[in-house]
């Protein structure tokens, strides 16, 4: 058993992740499920060991050896390139692997809201995308960072932790620091990064008070900047930062926040029901679906992709902005439900719109949503048959 052999198979079912534990069989993670691969052997902790050292430079099991944990990006030439987190469990190695497509996909190609072209218009301030692990945060936020890079002339910086999608130089120059390579932290990184002349700058996790300080001052000083977090919705997000900093602080940061943030952008991946009808295991060949306006490369339709997202999406209204700085985040949702006009909409409200679109089934929506049952109210209001509640809704 090669990894090279398994990464292969993994790319081929067009799987996203593949898990390696010892004690199963090699599983590998096909449209949001765990599918293990019947054909090979359970995995023994010394194959584990030997999978895992396979991937590994001298610094890196020197690293992985000091704090049992290790987070890399491994490339594969001719195949793809891959996110890894080697990790110990039961003093056994574990392996965590996501593949990285080769080709940035649109906007469009991945079903997002139209008005994440227009963040990346934005010449200053903070856009968050927000979401559980797994869901497509890093995957949005190139999206955006490539349509940057297709349409004006900018300095792009960013920071990760490993490197994920590979940015070509376009209009845009793009330089990418990796985390334990080019940078020794992402403090480090950030405190440098306003003396490198950038425009647009990307941090891969906003994780604690030194990064989110630093993000909120570059912003502050002029830059647009896109980070992550694992939250669920725009009001935890928006606690999420003020809550990291001590008591005494936590007034001047939401200040601070109020002024440089300018959107929220949460998400989660459900199960597509189109997908799911046709009762296909593998995705086929993407020669029927849209044409990429930028490429020219052809994504597949929404028949053709197991799982569609739900987006949650605030911008920094006036209102907004004025509920940050008064501590009252708990009334945000109800400001993002009155603000359809701007191009806002809760999660609840994504999920409505998917679920009448007939993408995705009741029970997905339901057991995704913030408010269940309000959510079962607003599909009740919507009524008849689904496609013309949905003309209705947008009318």
């Amino acid at each position: 058993m090669h990894i090279e052999d398994l990464l292969r198979e993994v790319v081929t079912a067009q799987a996203s992740d593949l898990h390696l534990t010892s004690g199963i069989k090699p599983t590998m993670r096909l449209w949001g499920k765990l599918t293990p691969m019947e054909h090979y052997d359970v995995l023994s902790a010394e194959d584990t060991f030997q999978l895992g050292y396979s991937m590994l430079n001298t610094f890196q099991k020197q690293k992985f050896e000091k704090f049992w944990e290790l987070d890399l990006s491994y490339g594969v030439p001719g195949l793809g390139r891959f996110r890894v987190n080697i990790y110990r469990q039961r003093g056994a190695v574990g392996i965590a692997i996501r593949v990285i497509p080769m080709t940035i996909p649109s906007v469009e190609a991945l079903n997002l809201p139209p008005i994440l072209k227009e963040l990346t218009r934005k010449p200053r301030g903070l856009v968050l995308v927000t979401g559980p692990t797994g869901h497509g945060k890093s995957t949005s936020l190139a999206a955006m960072i490539d349509f940057i890079n297709t349409e004006r002339s900018a300095h792009i910086v960013t920071v990760e932790d490993p490197i994920e999608y590979l940015h070509q130089h376009k209009k845009s120059i793009v330089n990418q620091r990796e985390l334990g390579f080019d940078t020794q932290s992402f403090p480090n990184a950030l405190r440098a990064v306003l003396r490198e002349d950038p425009n647009v700058v990307l941090i891969g996790e906003m994780r604690d008070l030194e990064t989110i300080s630093a993000a909120l001052t570059i912003a502050e000083t002029g830059h647009l900047v896109f980070a992550t977090l694992h939250t669920a919705n725009a009001a935890q997000s928006i606690d999420r930062i003020i809550d990291v900093f001590p008591p005494y602080q936590q007034q001047q940061i939401r200040i601070q926040l109020s002024m440089v943030i300018e959107a929220v952008i949460s998400q989660q991946l459900l199960p597509n029901l189109r997908y799911k009808n046709r009762g296909e295991i593998s995705r086929p060949a993407p020669a029927r679906g849209r044409l990429g306006s930028a490429t020219g490369t052809v994504w597949p339709s929404l028949e053709e992709v197991g799982r569609v997202p739900a987006v949650e999406v605030m911008l920094a209204s006036p209102a907004i902005r004025n509920m940050i700085r008064e501590s009252k985040t708990h009334q945000i949702e109800t400001a993002i439900q009155t603000g359809a006009q701007q191009g806002m909409q809760t999660m609840d409200q994504s999920l409505r719109d998917l679920y009448l679109r007939k993408l995705v089934s009741l029970d997905d929506a339901l057991a995704r949503a913030i408010h269940p049952e309000e959510l079962r109210k607003m599909i009740r209001e919507a009524g008849g048959d689904a496609g013309e509640a949905l003309a209705r809704l947008r009318a």
